[in-house]
């Protein structure tokens, strides 16, 4: 029989948000695998569905037809913050998402209603079943996807910042097209419709843009085992 000692540790939802470049992936997975949490990138999944829409030739200009094939990619995304993986129709495509064709089309793909509801279904039912808890990370999940988790962090940091990480994560682009491409998609995602990228009134706004990234993780995972203590 367990004893108040050595109980488990109270299983958290926690929503992380924020724009691109602010540190959101690197931090959810290193807080996931530090308290043994599941993992979860959203944004990798609406990359997903980009894809298979790109890969099979769907006009991205026209969101009829993105509404009509919505419900027809199988995704799978893995929870291991230490290997996340994300297949489509059994296919690995943890590395054909991330190229500029899919970057570029990914805001267009997402602002349809038919494809966030599809999704943000998938989302709901992974975060439900994760026995110890988990990390989600995206852009809407404090606010629509996940409105009761137990606890919301949204990440900011100056575009300059964002663009400086991000093309450090790009190897060789260039920083002032960097930020231009950030702003542009922080003003797509922000006035879509849909799910717009926005801080949950009851998030901890945590801005990175003078943090390491070391110290963004301490002060999320401060931020989660106090919620764990609460619960």
């Amino acid at each position: 029989m367990e004893t108040a000692e050595n109980a488990a540790p109270a299983a958290v939802i926690v929503a992380i948000d924020g724009p691109s470049g602010t540190g959101k992936s690197s931090t959810s997975k290193a807080v996931a695998a530090q308290l043994g949490l599941s993992y979860l990138d959203t944004g990798a999944q609406y990359r997903a569905i980009t894809w298979w829409m790109v890969h099979n030739g769907i006009d991205l200009t026209d969101p009829g037809a993105i509404a009509d094939v919505a419900g027809k990619p199988g995704i799978v995304s893995g929870t291991d913050p230490l290997a996340p993986a994300i297949t489509v129709d059994g296919t690995d495509v943890s590395g054909p998402i991330r190229t500029t064709e899919v970057t570029s089309k990914v805001s267009a793909v997402s602002a349809v209603p038919e494809v966030r509801a599809r999704i943000t279904e998938l989302q709901r039912w992974i975060a439900e079943s994760a026995e110890k808890g988990i990390v989600v990370e995206g852009r809407d999940i404090g606010t629509t996807v996940l409105p009761d988790a137990d606890l919301k962090i949204f990440l900011t940091a100056s575009p300059e910042a964002r663009a400086a990480r991000r093309s450090g994560e790009l190897k060789g682009a260039d920083v002032k097209a960097t930020q231009e491409a950030l702003i542009k998609r922080d003003a797509a995602d922000s006035s879509r419709k849909t799910s717009p990228l926005a801080k949950a009134d009851d998030a901890v706004e945590v801005d990175t843009t003078e943090l390491t990234l070391q110290q963004v993780i301490e002060c999320v995972v401060t931020l989660v085992e106090e919620k764990r203590a609460a619960k």
